[in-house]
C-alpha cells in the first residue's frame, strides 16, 4: 500500500505543477549548438538535382495504391513532392551538390496494409541502371553524392520480418538473421541513405546515414489537439501489441520480450494505462499523459515517438542501441527517458523517481514548436520541419571530399553481388 500511496502522491504533485506551468511561459528553447542546428535554414547551403524518372518508379505505383500516402513509410513520397518545388532544387545537374532518385520502393502493401518490399531491390537496381546509363553523375562517384529515401522497417536491407507463421516459432528469429545476412543493397553502399531505421552497430545502418522520423499525418494530429491547460491525469500511457500472436505468441522474439515484460509486470498497476485496444480518443489520451511508452517492436522505431513529441508526452524509449531521428538537432536525452530493455520490470520505480522539476523541464522543451515541427512532414512544408532537417543533414556533409570521385575506369561497387532474386529484371 505504501508504494501506491507515494506513487499517487507523486502524480498529484506533478499534476499541480503541470497546471501551474500552463499559466507561465510554457516553452523552453534548446540551449547551445543543438538549438542552433534545429533552427538552421538549409536554403542557400546546398543544391539538389532531382532525376526525372519514368512514372513507373513513383507516380504509377502511388496511383495503384493511394494508401501509401498515409502509411508510416510515406516520407519517400512527400520528400519527392517537397523537392520538386523546393528552393534548393536546381535544374542544372552541373551545379548540384546532391542527386536524388525518386523511387517509391515501399509502396507495395498487402490488403491489410502491411508492406511487401520484396520487389524493392529490383526496382532500386533498375532505377540506378537507368540513371547510370542516361546521366554521367552516378558513374563519377558510384553514387557517393546521391541520396535515397528508404523508410522501410530495416531501411535498404528491404526485409520485412513479419512472416506467415510456420510450425516452428524460431523461424522468426531465422528470418531476422537472414535480413542481417543480406544487408544493405550492394549498389547503395556508397550512397547516403535517408531512413527511419536506426540501430547502432547494425548492418542495415551505414555510417553517414540520416535517420528520420516515420510519417505521421500532420493534419489529422493538428485536428485532434485539446486545450493546452488540460491536466495530464494519466501517468503512463501505451496502446499497441504486447505479443505478436501470429508470429511470436510467447513474446520471446517480438520486441525482444520488452513489450511482453511491460504487460506482465504492469497490466494491473494503476499508474499504467496500457492496453492492446486503440480507442478513438488515442491522440487525446496522449495529451493527457505524462509519459508515453515507445518500445521497440520488430524494428526499434515506431510512429509513437512522433506522436509523443507532437503531443508533449515525455517519450519513454525502450530500445537498446536505437539511433533516434535528427539526433544532432534534437536533444533526446533532455526531452525523453531511456530505459534499458532489461530494466522494464523496474519501469514504475524508474519513472516515479524522476523529480517533478525534471519532468516540468522536459515538458517545456517538448512544448517548443520547433521540436514538434522537426518530427513532421507537413503539406505545405514549414521552416524547420522534417524536410528541412533532412536538407540540413545533407548540407552538413558538404563539401564532398575529392576522394569520393573515381579515377577513369575505376570501379568499386559489385553490380552482380547480392541474392539471385535481386538481380532479375524489374
Amino acid at each position: 500500500m505504501r508504494k501506491w500511496f507515494w506513487g499517487f502522491l507523486f502524480i498529484a504533485f506533478g499534476f499541480v505543477c503541470s497546471i501551474a506551468a500552463e499559466r507561465n511561459p510554457r516553452t523552453e528553447r534548446i540551449s547551445g549548438s543543438a538549438g542552433d542546428v534545429l533552427e538552421d535554414d538549409p536554403v542557400g547551403r546546398l543544391k539538389v538535382y532531382v532525376y526525372e524518372l519514368p512514372s513507373k518508379y513513383n507516380k504509377k505505383i502511388l496511383q495503384k495504391d493511394p494508401r501509401c500516402l498515409s502509411h508510416m513509410f510515406a516520407a519517400e513520397i512527400y520528400m519527392h513532392r517537397f523537392l520538386l518545388s523546393s528552393p534548393v532544387r536546381t535544374l542544372n545537374p552541373e551545379e548540384a551538390d546532391w542527386f536524388y532518385t525518386p523511387i517509391y520502393a515501399t509502396c507495395d502493401l498487402t490488403p491489410t496494409g502491411l508492406p511487401l518490399p520484396f520487389k524493392s531491390p529490383r526496382m532500386v537496381r533498375s532505377a540506378i541502371q537507368l540513371i547510370s546509363s542516361s546521366w554521367p553523375y552516378w558513374n563519377r562517384s558510384e553514387g557517393a553524392d546521391h541520396f535515397f529515401v528508404v523508410p522501410h522497417d530495416f531501411g535498404a536491407c528491404f526485409h520485412y520480418q513479419l512472416i506467415i507463421r510456420d510450425y516452428f516459432s524460431f523461424l522468426n528469429l531465422l528470418q531476422e538473421e537472414k535480413a542481417i545476412e543480406r544487408g544493405i543493397l550492394p549498389i547503395l553502399q556508397r550512397a547516403t541513405l535517408v531512413q527511419t531505421f536506426g540501430q547502432r552497430n547494425h548492418v542495415c545502418l551505414n555510417e553517414g546515414s540520416i535517420t528520420i522520423p516515420p510519417y505521421a499525418p500532420p493534419q489529422k494530429m493538428q485536428a485532434r489537439q485539446i486545450p493546452l491547460d488540460t491536466p495530464r491525469s494519466i501517468f503512463v500511457y501505451f496502446r499497441g501489441l504486447f505479443y505478436d500472436v501470429n508470429n511470436d505468441p510467447e513474446g520471446g522474439y517480438y520486441a525482444r520480450g520488452a513489450r511482453a515484460a511491460v504487460w506482465e509486470n504492469f497490466k494491473n498497476n494503476p499508474l499504467f494505462d496500457i492496453s492492446t485496444e486503440h480507442p478513438t480518443t488515442y491522440y487525446e489520451d496522449m495529451q493527457r499523459a505524462i509519459f508515453c511508452l515507445c518500445p521497440l517492436g520488430w524494428a526499434p522505431w515506431s510512429p509513437r515517438l512522433v506522436e509523443a513529441v507532437v503531443f508533449g508526452c515525455i517519450p519513454v524509449i525502450i530500445a537498446d542501441d536505437i539511433v533516434l531521428p535528427f539526433a544532432d538537432a534534437i536533444p533526446w536525452e533532455e526531452i525523453g527517458v531511456f530505459v534499458a530493455e532489461e530494466d522494464v520490470p523496474k519501469l514504475d520505480t524508474i519513472l516515479t523517481s524522476i523529480p517533478p522539476e525534471v519532468i516540468l523541464r522536459k515538458q517545456r522543451l517538448l512544448a517548443n514548436p520547433s521540436m514538434k515541427r522537426a518530427m513532421l512532414f507537413p503539406q505545405p512544408a514549414l521552416p524547420g520541419d522534417a524536410f528541412h532537417q533532412i536538407l540540413n543533414g545533407l548540407a552538413r556533409k558538404l563539401p564532398h571530399q575529392k576522394s569520393i570521385y573515381l579515377k577513369p575506369g575505376e570501379k568499386i561497387l559489385n553490380w552482380t553481388a547480392g541474392p539471385v532474386g535481386d538481380l532479375k529484371p524489374w
